[in-house]
């Protein structure tokens, strides 16, 4: 193991906030109980949020972003954790107020630590990363109350790092899905991947706000909030669930009740920070096994080097898809 290596760190300098690859030192790592050589990370909104400065994601500079890593333990005190063990670390503080992905090497407590199944690569784990664990959850949630046979699912969002491994998985167990998105140059790519109809989200946000309109879905996975999950809302189907994980479209929405006490719908809230270890294991392991998808086909790699890029086009709308940061 090396005394120094890699790392993207993020600087405050007269209320500006840039970052760059600097060269860090293995003491500069947090106390934890297991060290580990990242292989690979990927790149969240939240990183980008991270990145710029955002203090409701991370509070003090100089900082090393990056939720997600995946690599192989290199020491440990923690008797679950060999060496050579491939592994995951996601949620919890892990790139936010902690030192994070973006980097060679990490320290982190081994109850952040996810075993990774067999068979499964750590590219592939980043591949999904945050992302793919946030969709697998709501996927999950939505398998509890609604089949195929039940009638459409929508995805709001769906051209982004959960909308879009959300379409894929719910596509890949049988259903018929409708997705909205804001991106009009995605629309043929959704419909050749096997959308039924792919909506604007303008069409939802100029309609009337009629509290209730036709039921159409069986269900909904947004991943947007705000006024856009206030409209669809209004949508399901009688006994039908929303899941909702995200709110890029504001923290904020309007609506009645009617949905919930005449036609029964539920809203599910979906949370991959403090998800328990065992739930990761088990989400995991549907990913690399019934729910595997040829997610390595659709990521993008970029190096160390290349992150402030990636995060300019998260913030102005341009991206899509998975980013898989090389370590």
């Amino acid at each position: 193991m090396k005394e120094t290596f890699k790392a993207f760190v993020v600087r405050e300098q007269d209320e500006e906030f840039t970052g760059a690859l600097e060269t860090k030192h293995i003491a500069d790592l947090p106390e934890g109980d297991v060290m580990i050589r990242v292989d690979y990370s990927c790149i969240n909104y939240k990183d980008a949020l991270s990145v710029t400065g955002n203090r409701g994601v991370t509070k003090e500079y100089p900082h090393t972003p990056g939720v997600d890593a995946a690599g192989h333990v290199v020491a440990s005190t923690d008797p679950r954790f060999q060496e050579g063990e491939a592994v995951v670390v996601n949620g919890f503080d892990f790139g936010m107020n902690t030192s994070g992905g973006f980097q060679e090497y990490i320290r982190v407590p081994g109850d952040w630590i996810t075993p990774l199944p067999d068979g499964f690569t750590t590219f592939e784990a980043m591949a999904y990363g945050t992302a793919g664990l946030t969709a697998a959850q709501s996927v999950d949630e939505l398998l509890q109350r609604v089949k195929p046979e039940d009638g459409p699912v929508l995805v709001t969002g769906a051209t982004g790092g959960v909308g879009s491994i959300a379409v894929a998985l719910l596509l890949k167990l049988g259903f018929v899905v409708h997705a909205v998105t804001g991106k009009e140059a995605e629309v043929d790519r959704l419909k050749q991947e096997g959308v039924t109809e792919v909506l604007s989200r303008q069409s939802f946000l100029d309609e009337t706000a009629r509290p209730l309109k036709k039921g159409i879905y069986a269900g909904i996975i947004d991943t947007v909030g705000g006024p856009l999950l206030a409209s669809v809302i209004r949508s399901v189907q009688y006994g039908g669930l929303v899941t909702t994980c995200g709110n890029v479209g504001g923290a904020e929405m309007t609506l009645t009740v009617y949905p919930f006490i005449l036609r029964g719908v539920r809203l599910i809230g979906i949370d991959a920070v403090q998800l328990p270890i065992a739930e990761r294991v088990r989400l995991w392991h549907q990913l690399a096994n019934d729910w595997k998808l040829p997610i390595q086909e659709w990521v993008d790699t970029k190096s160390l080097s290349e992150i402030s890029n990636v995060v300019a086009s998260l913030l102005d709308g341009t991206h899509q898809g998975r980013t898989v940061i090389e370590i």
